[in-house]
Parts: C-alpha cells; structure tokens; sequence
C-alpha cells in the first residue's frame, strides 16, 4: 500500500485568513493551489481590513499575483513559470482591462531561457456583487504543478 502525500499549508498575514480560517495555499504532492488574493494590507487589523491601491484594479492585479507568487515559494515551488491556471473575478466590467494589464505585466506568456516559460490559462469573471471588502476590485486563483521535491 503506498502512502498519500501529505497536505502542507502556508498561510500569511493577511486579516482575513485568521478571520475565516483558510490557508492562503496548500500543496498536495507536486499540486498547489493558491486561494482567492486580493491586494489585502498585511498590517491592517483582523477587525477592519484595509485594500492596498482601493481605485486601481492594475495595482491589486499586480499585488495579488505577486501575493499568489509569494505563496507558491513558500510551498517550495520555483514562482511564475509553476503557475498552469488562473481565475480572476472582477469586480466592475469596467475594469477588466486593468486586470488584463496587470495579468499581463506579471504572467504574460514569455519564454524564460532553458525550455521554461511563463503564461498560463487564464479565465476573468465579473462578479456581480463585488467582494467581502467594497474597495477590492480583482481577487485572483492559482493552480501550480511543481517538480516533486
């Protein structure tokens, strides 16, 4: 009988993990998936998150994906080139194109030298209500697959 991998989480600072009580990733074998990432201020209080740049979806984008990166380390993956699937849910049709932008500055699909790359599949949502937090206008998901360690 084999043994299953173990499920390893990692979690940050952000004010809403404690409050919910989610992991910001978890990896399962050479799977991670990263949760929902918005461009939370790590030093706000638990009792009131606040939202690093409330009026531009490029700069949460970025912030976000930089996040979701940041997490994937964390588990042991190398970064951006472990990303295969992104999902991001904005808030405002009007700005989806910053988070375009944003995707692109961080993910966009460019080749990184010894047969890597970067790029993934990538689906963007309206939402219809907005998010637990009105000034948040992206929240962002990632699936990785890392090399076994």
């Amino acid at each position: 009988m084999t043994s299953r991998p173990a499920k390893i989480g990692f979690a940050t600072s952000s004010p809403y993990e404690d409050k919910i009580g989610y992991y910001r990733a978890i990896r399962h074998g050479n799977q991670i998936f990263v949760s929902g990432t918005t461009a939370v201020d790590p030093c706000s209080p638990a009792n009131e998150p606040r939202i690093l740049h409330p009026a531009d979806a490029k700069q949460q984008t970025c912030v976000a994906l930089e996040e979701c990166i940041r997490a994937i380390q964390g588990l042991g993956g190398k970064g951006p080139e472990d990303i295969i699937r992104v999902k991001m849910f904005v808030s405002r049709h009007e700005n989806c194109e910053a988070v375009g932008q944003g995707f692109k500055e961080i993910l966009g699909k460019h080749n990184i030298g010894e047969g890597g790359m970067i790029g993934a599949a990538a689906t963007m949502i309206v939402v219809n209500d907005g998010f637990i937090n009105k000034d948040m206008l992206v929240e962002i998901e990632v699936d990785a697959i890392v090399e076994q360690s």
